[in-house]
């Protein structure tokens, strides 16, 4: 049968179904197998936790199943709040999602609870969850641990999270000083500049990148000093004319201040090097506001310097320079340097005036959640309005809707417009608010069960 199957029946026929034979031969085989000694396994640790309530946990396994399924990380997010974690049963589909969506993973740190862990050590596809925080300390924990650790103590006391971090650098391994460095974004201050200025000899390019995207944010360090004498080199102002000559060549010393010497595919050098060092620029540096600088004219590079703008304007997180450039080129990367209710109001007034495109889209996704009443009802309206010309092309306009509107105002949305779209926007909305409402519940009726406990003590 083998030598028959290897040159084929033309040359060499066989009596009988070739193929329904080898499928026997096969099943013969595997049957036939002896099983391998498994290891001793040790049990699974008892659970520390309390696990979420049984609708909460019913409606996961729902989405688990395909419904609503894009709601995954909110429930995950939700949950992991309420200090719970998943019952056991749902454990092998979470962590197999988790193996393939890394965004979720910070969660299932906290949900999967002992059981989780266990699991996660006997499978290598879903060992990642060994690297997510736990709730050990600076000295015991996992690199997830201590960069939790880090991020706790530095919003308690930034100098003290700031010298435990330069207490043991030299000896943290080069992606845990990738990591470790960003968390010193929140509380930043010029406390830190010496430290950060240091940072840019890093023998790690993410290091250097997130030190000087750092320094860039401090007006009065070093890094934002040279970089406001590369570009007073570059543009000079005079009346109402900007005019601009970009560098010449990328020199050691702009690289170590974060300029990137290889441009990507599109730009030339010239242009990437004066985005960069625009960029980088203290934005107080030009001496005039954004929306007098935007009425100038620009002899040369003009668009390169408004990008360069815009590009200043998200990473030194300016609120002024972020409303102006908006107004010039409406990217979600400028409504986050504005708190949650100016980022509404904005993007409600887009939606407004322009036509529902992939921009639109994107301009909506990067606002923060949970849109209150003036961006929603902007949005229902837009819904409405196309739902009459272009049906086919809200389906990603409806799932934003009812995704990031608060929940909480799913009977406005359920008032608002008999429209089919109109309608799944409500029905999501409530299918939130009732998630939120039983996650709500298992934590309530964990304080009953503790209340009493307490109280007979």
């Amino acid at each position: 049968m083998t030598s028959t199957a290897l040159v084929g029946t033309d040359r060499r026929p066989y009596d009988g179904d070739l193929l329904a034979r080898a499928a026997v031969e096969v099943a013969r085989r595997r049957a036939g197998r002896p099983l391998g000694k498994a290891a001793e396994q040790d049990p699974a640790p008892a659970e520390e936790r309390p696990a979420v309530g049984g609708r909460a946990a019913e409606r996961l396994m729902r989405i688990l199943g395909g419904e609503q399924e894009r709601l995954l990380g909110e429930w995950l997010a939700a949950a992991a709040a309420t200090g719970r974690r998943v019952p056991p049963y749902t454990l092998p589909e979470l962590l197999e999602r988790g193996r393939r969506d890394r965004s979720i993973r910070v969660h299932l740190g906290i949900l999967a609870g002992q059981r989780g862990r266990w699991l996660a050590g006997l499978n290598p596809d879903w060992a990642y969850l060994l690297q997510e925080p736990t709730g050990e300390t600076w000295e015991l924990g996992s690199a997830a641990d201590r960069r939790a650790h880090l991020r706790r103590l530095r919003a308690a006391d930034p100098a003290g999270a700031r010298r435990l971090l330069e207490s043991t650098w030299e000896s943290e391994t080069p992606d845990d000083r990738a990591e470790f460095a960003e968390v010193l974004a929140d509380g930043l201050s010029m406390d830190d500049e010496p430290f950060l200025e240091q940072a840019l000899d890093d023998r790690r390019r993410e290091v250097r990148q997130t030190a000087a995207n750092l320094l860039t944010r401090l007006p009065g360090s070093r890094l934002s000093r040279r970089m406001a004498e590369r570009a007073r080199a570059c543009v000079s102002i005079a009346g109402e004319v900007i005019t601009v000559e970009a560098p010449e060549l990328c020199d050691k010393a702009m690289e170590r201040d974060g300029v990137r010497a290889k441009p990507p595919r599109g730009i030339g050098e010239r242009a990437w090097w004066l985005q960069q060092i625009i960029a980088r620029a203290p934005l107080q540096s030009w001496g005039h506001p954004p929306a007098r600088l935007l009425r100038m004219r620009i002899v040369d590079w003009d668009a390169e310097v408004k990008a360069a703008w815009v590009r200043a304007a998200v990473l030194q997180k300016d609120p002024e320079w972020a409303r102006a450039m908006f107004g010039w080129d409406p990217i979600a990367d400028l409504l986050e340097c504005l708190p949650p209710e100016e980022q509404q109001e904005l993007a409600a007034g887009f939606v407004k005036k322009h036509d529902l495109d992939s921009q639109l889209i994107m301009v909506l996704g990067g606002v923060s959640s949970h849109w209150r009443e003036g961006l929603a009802t902007a949005v229902l309206h837009k819904i409405v309005k196309v739902a009459t010309t272009q049906p086919w092309n809200l389906g990603e306009l409806v799932k934003l809707a009812g995704e990031h509107i608060d929940p909480a105002l799913f009977p406005l949305a359920e008032s608002y417009s008999q429209v089919e779209s109109v309608q799944r926007v409500a029905a999501l909305l409530r299918f939130r608010a009732d998630m939120y409402a039983e996650l709500s519940a298992s934590e309530r009726s964990e304080e009953t069960m503790e209340r009493p406990a307490k109280e007979g003590a």
